[in-house]
């Protein structure tokens, strides 16, 4: 008998258009021999399934569940692919929690605290994890540029705090840079995170759980030929060079590998999640930039690289994640 899945895409945020996106992959690629797929557009109007027909028929919240002619939809697991709020900060697993419904993603503690960036590598530097020096700036007190650079060494990372996809973020070079950098992010978020820039190789590593055993996927490195990794080079073809498995030494790749594990248990993490990481080659050493538990899965997004460079397949891989949710689920 198949399980019955609800997919749940879209969101309240900006990064919707990249949830729609990595949409298109994920549905193509769940198995339906073995699982009854439903999407679930999660939008701030409704939350609603789209027949064949075109007809939307709408969530019933109080138990997360349709009624399509009579008939009642319960769903067994759901498979999150909303980027950015409310599918990657909590909001939605505390809801699945109280629905007594598993999830394919991290929970909401750790998905509430893996949204804020500074949170996140406080945590991380506490459990040892190497990170950058960096200073959390909130938009109730909101410092001048000027007070910022007497803390920071340029260059710096300006970014909303919350959120994903780079959307809002800037590299700073130039002190004058610093004043419109901070007011693009906070246009974006009530809190920014000013991280001082760590030369070196970007990697960045999927890592999820599988039959009770942490898997860390064929790293990834990334060169871009704009100034960093923002949406437009993670997103639009030709600007960014992706090499996947990053071509390193086997004594880094343990290194990167160690500690992407090492931050998935720190997290207690469930799920696919992505971890970005600068190799300082100077040090020898791995530094932690932000953990995505919701990573994308469009034709452009590195984890479905990964996955073939494993030698799964995506079908085998979206299977992976939901009997994981599943097995979750069944214990006692």
């Amino acid at each position: 008998m198949k399980r019955v899945i609800a997919f749940v895409t879209g969101g309240y945020s900006g990064e919707a258009e990249v949830s729609y996106k990595s949409a298109i992959t994920i549905e193509a690629n769940i198995d339906k021999s073995k699982y009854e797929v439903y999407r679930i557009d999660i939008t701030p109007s409704a939350w609603f399934h789209s027949t064949k027909e075109g007809v939307k028929i709408p969530v019933d919240k109080n138990d997360f569940s349709l009624r399509i002619a009579e008939k009642k939809v319960i769903f067994d697991a759901v498979l999150i692919g909303i980027h950015g709020t409310p599918g990657e900060d909590g909001k939605l697993q505390g809801y699945f929690d109280l629905m007594n419904l598993p999830y394919t993603s991290c929970d909401a503690a750790t998905s509430a605290l893996t949204f804020n960036k500074r949170y996140t590598v406080a945590v991380a530097a506490f459990a040892g994890i190497r990170v950058s020096r960096s200073q959390h700036l909130f938009k109730q007190h909101k410092p001048r540029a000027s007070e910022v650079l007497q803390k920071l060494q340029l260059p710096v990372f300006v970014k909303p705090n919350n959120g994903g996809s780079s959307i809002g973020m800037s590299k700073v070079s130039k002190p004058e840079d610093m004043a419109p950098a901070l007011e693009k992010a906070f246009r974006e978020d009530d809190q920014v995170l000013v991280e001082e820039f760590i030369q070196g190789r970007e990697f960045t590593i999927g890592v999820f759980r599988s039959r009770g055993e942490i898997v860390t996927m064929p790293f990834t490195e990334i060169k871009t030929s704009k100034d960093f990794f923002d949406f437009e080079a993670k997103y639009s073809p030709g600007f960014s060079e992706e090499t996947t498995p990053a071509l390193v030494d086997e004594p880094i790749a343990e290194k990167v590998r160690n500690t992407a594990r090492k931050i998935y248990e720190v997290f207690n993490c469930s799920g696919v999640i992505r971890i970005d990481m600068i190799y300082d080659e100077d040090k020898g050493e791995p530094y932690l930039l932000e953990i995505n538990t919701v990573p994308g899965q469009t034709e452009a997004s590195v984890v479905p690289q990964q996955v073939r460079a494993m030698g799964w397949t995506l079908n085998q891989f979206y299977s992976a994640l939901i009997e994981d949710a599943l097995s979750r689920a069944d214990k006692p």
